[in-house]
């Protein structure tokens, strides 16, 4: 793995661009100061993700500690309606699953509210040390293991399918060959010499997915939604994509980064629990669909809301299919 693409060229800790305790209004400051029975006497803003809603841990005059996020309902509607689905979805995972709980919800005409139980920790650093990507691959089979036959609560809420959205949103490399959008800059030339092969990798994912049955998982399993905590452990955050489909899915997107810092990402594979049924060319499929979905989202105009949103796809899209390079045995992606 070449050193140009050991470490993305922003922080993970430090991509999203919110508003500050102080910059709520004193209405929405009230509302939720009088939920939580006691006045809010210090905020540390969240300094992942890549979204503009409010999110930061609050300390309250009581002692409590929780998580707050919040969006306005006027020009963040599609925020306000994640957050109620992730307190819908939180609310109901089985009690194996390492993750944060919600407490309460407030939904006005002009804001919606979730106040989840505070997790004390930070992002992991990248590249991934050893011992925090072990944990987290040892919470995710827990929670993997949890999810592979859901509570009736979860199957409830009607949650989506993996295979459809691979079918419809993750087919960048179609894309290209059709003509339908062009060749990011990022995957030049290398990529192109391969499009059709990857373009063929790319169409088998959502078949393969598509065998997971009653099984859900998480669908968003990046390193900016995992938090290790003051003891060490490893909680999994923002539950609001999970859908139905198989568990090694989340472990593919989750190693891309190992994969980046010169792990045997390979072997992280082929030896966590959730790999274990993976159906033959699994992995690479899957490597074609999301490095095929990142280099092209990523080469999308810039997001006022998300500055480093941009960089991010384009960095994961090319580790990704670096990694896809060499498990194909073709000339290295970044050595282009």
């Amino acid at each position: 793995m070449l050193a140009m693409l050991a470490t993305p060229p922003f922080a993970y800790d430090a991509t999203a661009r919110r508003p500050s305790w102080a910059d709520l209004s004193g209405d929405l400051r009230n509302a939720i100061e009088t939920r939580l029975g006691a006045p809010v006497v210090a905020a540390h803003t969240a300094g992942a993700g890549f979204t503009s809603g409010f999110a930061a841990l609050l300390s309250t005059a009581a002692g409590d500690q929780v998580f707050v996020k919040a969006a306005r309902s006027a020009d963040q509607r599609h925020l306000c309606d994640w957050y109620a689905h992730e307190a819908l979805v939180s609310a109901a995972l089985p009690a194996t699953v390492r993750a944060p709980r919600p407490l309460w919800t407030l939904a006005t005409p002009d804001f919606f509210v979730l106040c989840a139980e505070a997790v004390p920790g930070r992002t992991p650093g990248l590249p991934w040390s050893a011992a925090e990507l072990s944990v987290t691959l040892d919470t995710w089979a827990e929670a993997a293991a949890a999810l592979a036959d859901p509570p009736q609560a979860l199957l409830d809420l009607g949650l989506p399918a993996l295979a459809p959205m691979l079918a419809d949103e993750f087919g960048g490399w179609r894309w290209m060959v059709d003509g339908r959008v062009p060749v990011p800059p990022a995957a030049e030339p290398a990529a192109r010499d391969r499009m059709r092969e990857l373009a063929a990798l790319e169409a088998e994912a959502p078949a393969l997915v598509a065998t997971a049955g009653r099984e859900l998982t998480h669908c968003d399993l990046r390193l900016d939604n995992v938090i290790i905590d003051e003891a060490g452990q490893a909680w999994l955050c923002d539950w609001n994509w999970l859908c139905h489909g198989p568990a090694w899915f989340d472990t593919a997107v989750l190693l891309i980064t190992a994969h980046a810092g010169g792990l045997d990402a390979d072997k992280l594979w082929s030896t966590h629990s959730t790999a274990a049924d993976a159906p033959e060319g699994a992995l690479d499929a899957t490597l074609a669909a999301l490095s095929g979905y990142f280099l092209t989202r990523g080469a999308a105009p810039p997001n006022d809301a998300a500055p480093t949103v941009r960089a991010h796809q384009t960095w994961h899209g090319e580790v990704a299919l670096d990694w896809l390079y060499l498990r194909q045995g073709w000339r290295s992606f970044v050595g282009r």
